[in-house]
């Protein structure tokens, strides 16, 4: 629970910091929102206040972490994720806003610090993993590697230990991470073998860890396509390629 809170308000502070550069709405408009609110909830801290993508209704954050949306003349309010609708998806519109800042902070992570599993020729795509050798699902994805590099997909891992740092499964990511042979112990490792621990002065998985969650991971495989989308969880392999761009067609076999 104390992780989730922590990435919730990790991805709030995301939030904030892009909704800084937003443009404030009509001062008179905010001032009537302010009013209902401080009318129902006397004491209530009321942030900033943005126009939403829907017209007649504002967004309004309140405590500091959470955003709800309000109609103009502040008698309804509305508390909830708000979705757009598009051809076979339903999109996160706070989600969609991280998109960009998290696509900023991914790109800084430096490849050698990365784990990375590269297709034969050049890449059609790539996805960013954060991951956990213990994770079922992780270790689904894992076998799956070779079919996305088939399909021209590039796998690149950051470390995610789910039961934090410092603990057994931060050490396992560590002797993987810390490694002469990265790739090779960390297949290892996510098919069960046992590898003695191995510790370095550089090992990056701790600031990883602290980095995912700061971009609102809360669980593993999170995967995150170069535009910084946050998908659902662990994928099969064609999903995931449709999901980069990357026609499934391409797969081997078709």
């Amino acid at each position: 629970m104390k992780k989730l809170i922590a990435a919730l308000l990790s991805a709030s502070a995301l939030l904030a910091s892009i909704y800084a550069q937003a443009a404030p709405v009509d001062p008179q408009q905010a001032a009537t929102l302010r009013t209902a609110l401080q009318k129902a909830r006397p004491g209530l801290s009321v942030g900033e206040i943005r126009a939403s993508n829907v017209a007649g209704l504002f967004e309004v954050e309140l405590g500091g972490k959470d955003t709800v949306y309000m109609s103009a003349d502040g008698q309804y309010l509305i508390s909830g994720t708000m979705y757009r609708v598009e051809q076979n998806r339903f999109v996160n519109i706070a989600d969609e806003r991280l998109q960009p800042l998290r696509a900023q902070k991914l790109a800084a992570v430096k490849k050698e610090e990365m784990i990375i599993f590269s297709p034969a020729g050049k890449a059609k795509s790539y996805v960013t993993v954060f991951t956990d050798v213990d994770c079922g699902f992780c270790r689904k994805l894992h076998k799956e590697i070779p079919e996305l590099n088939a399909m021209g997909i590039e796998v690149r891992y950051l470390a995610f230990p789910r039961a934090g740092v410092p603990s057994p499964s931060a050490d396992k990511l560590s002797t993987a991470w810390c490694a002469d042979d990265p790739r090779d112990v960390l297949t290892k490792l996510k098919n069960n073998v046992a590898v003695p621990t191995k510790t370095c002065a550089n090992s990056p998985v701790a600031a990883q860890y602290k980095l995912g969650n700061e971009l609102g991971v809360n669980g593993t495989p999170a995967l995150f396509k170069p535009n910084g989308e946050l998908l659902p969880g662990y994928m099969p392999a064609r999903e995931l390629a449709a999901a980069l761009g990357v026609a499934p067609e391409s797969a081997p076999g078709q």
